[in-house]
């Protein structure tokens, strides 16, 4: 990981060396540097995905184009539209016409050659179809998963079957880490009775986020639980154990909330009620601003270099992106370690069983 992102700023450094020596050429391209389009384009999800270069020099793994149209499912490979996101390059396929803006990919209507814009850059006769594509989010979530497959169904699993002592190794990391959410996050939170009914839904999502937080931090890597619609999802699947194994004490707690007057249980049913999409709104907003805010960081401090004109900023924006960047090593593990122990906490209150006197 280390020898990772060395790599990523060693060509940071190489720049700051030949600096005056390329001095001309780089000043045309650093007139029309754009910081905000630079950490909008890394921090969002493709069609593609880009590891590093630009234009047809750029080194680019294609990925599949899924779209759904009235006329049926089109498919084709992202590298059709030759790394072109404004639009000039048209794909035909099956008598239709598509273009990419910007990522998102318009239809363009018949008999127009190109796409024409209003005022405010919006497309005037193109159609958005419904995009099932494979961008390089989705791609990054499907190796996350072939990883814990591997790590847990080929190895870890096989060698407890095979064998009754201790792993060793990665295996044993792994083990540690499967003990860790049972005994500081499961069992305090859900209790010795029921916790290992959700043992499994609480190893996925802690191992998902974290394997992804980590693979985010390579060079040319997805920006996976930066994504809001993963969050999301993740936060739905939460809150759907949550209200789907609540007990019936958890309900009449929340909406009929017994020792109160009852003149005041209506308005607390509403806030409870509020409570429960609250909760997991909270998981999915704190996930998505963490990992983003660490990417936005780093970028804007790379960032200064072209911004300033001046190769001496890297002696100091450099160190302090590379400082970000080890810290966000342990955000990695803290983030998935938070998800996780308020998914357990939620679903915990949720099954707990009341006294009754």
């Amino acid at each position: 990981m280390y020898f990772a992102l060395a790599f990523a700023i060693f060509p940071l450094f190489t720049f700051a060396q030949d600096h005056e020596q390329e001095h001309k050429s780089l000043q045309e391209a650093e007139e029309e540097f754009n910081a905000t389009e630079m950490i909008m384009h890394h921090i969002g999800d493709s069609h593609g995905w880009h590891f590093f270069g630009e234009g047809d020099s750029s080194v680019t793994l294609p990925l599949p184009v899924i779209l759904y149209t009235d006329n049926g499912l089109v498919t084709f490979m992202s590298s059709e539209f030759h790394h072109d996101t404004e639009g000039h390059h048209v794909v035909e396929k099956d008598g239709m016409r598509f273009v990419n803006l910007h990522e998102d990919i318009y239809r363009l209507d018949a008999g127009a050659e190109a796409v024409e814009f209003d005022a405010e850059h919006h497309p005037l006769n193109a159609s958005k179809p419904w995009d099932l594509s494979i961008t390089k989010n989705v791609a990054a979530m499907f190796l996350t998963v072939i990883l814990m497959l591997l790590f847990f169904g080929v190895g870890l699993a096989r060698h407890h079957k095979k064998n009754e002592h201790a792993p060793k190794g990665f295996n044993n990391v792994l083990e540690t880490l499967v003990i860790f959410v049972r005994d500081e996050i499961a069992i305090p939170q859900i209790g010795e009775k029921k916790y290992m009914k959700f043992m499994p839904f609480l190893l996925t999502i802690f191992f998902f986020i974290w394997i992804t937080n980590l693979l985010g931090l390579l060079p040319g890597a997805a920006n996976v639980t930066g994504n809001i619609a993963v969050t999301v999802s993740l936060g739905l699947f939460t809150m759907l154990i949550m209200i789907f194994n609540g007990n019936k004490d958890f309900y009449k707690h929340t909406f009929w909330m017994p020792g109160i007057p009852t003149w005041v249980k209506p308005i607390l049913a509403v806030v409870e009620g509020l409570g429960l999409l609250i909760k997991p709104a909270a998981l999915m907003i704190r996930l998505f601003a963490n990992i983003t805010a660490g990417h936005i960081i780093i970028l804007s401090l790379i960032g200064l270099i072209f911004i300033l004109e001046s190769a001496g900023v890297a002696g100091i924006s450099v160190p302090f992106a590379l400082f970000i960047t080890v810290l966000e090593l342990l955000v990695a593990f803290l983030q998935a370690f938070i998800f996780t122990i308020l998914s357990a906490l939620f679903i915990g209150m949720a099954v707990e069983e009341h006294e009754h006197h």
